[in-house]
């Protein structure tokens, strides 16, 4: 029987040489404890100590120094392109969807009501299946949805130079 790894430290950016990979699709990389079989067919236990979003290149290092690089996975999505590409993906991100920003063209998982929506705008959406590495949070995070949702505050400029802090519950 083969011996489980441990991982339990997480770089977003490359730590080393790796000697194995873990490739997950955008929804898979969004975890703070599992078991997951490697690229390579090592058994590995994930045990971050908070919920992490493990993006494209990053690593986890294993408690025995096994650094394993995280690939994104091909999945099924939207493709996105037209004359008003910033006017399109100011639309998707008013409906916090995560979105992959190029220079000539937007990715985004597939949903039929965005897809409509953006048809409606004058974008021409085509299904792909891609590696998904969408933008990550305003807030120095993985995710979009993953600013503050706790007691913490932060700030943002308000009309008239008003810099109050609040929170965002959702």
């Amino acid at each position: 029987m083969t011996q489980q790894l441990l991982a339990q430290t997480y770089q977003p950016h490359p730590a080393g040489p790796a000697t194995d990979s873990l490739t997950l699709n955008y929804e898979d990389r969004f975890l703070r404890r599992k078991r997951l079989r490697t690229d390579g067919g090592q058994m590995v236990l994930i045990d971050l100590a908070q919920v992490t979003s493990l993006d494209h290149g990053g690593t986890l290092e294993t408690r025995d120094g096994t650094v394993i690089a995280i690939q994104a996975a091909p999945e099924p999505l939207l493709q996105v392109t037209g004359d008003a590409l910033p006017r399109l993906a100011w639309h998707i991100g008013n409906r916090h969807t995560p979105c992959q920003i190029e220079a000539d063209r937007l990715l985004i998982q597939r949903d039929k009501v965005i897809h409509t929506m953006l048809a409606h705008l004058g974008a021409e959406v085509v299904e792909v299946v891609e590696p998904f590495t969408p933008e990550g949070g305003a807030y120095g995070h993985g995710r979009t949805h993953s600013h503050e949702h706790s007691a913490s505050t932060h700030t943002h400029p308000h009309g008239s130079g008003d810099n109050a802090g609040h929170d965002h519950a959702h």
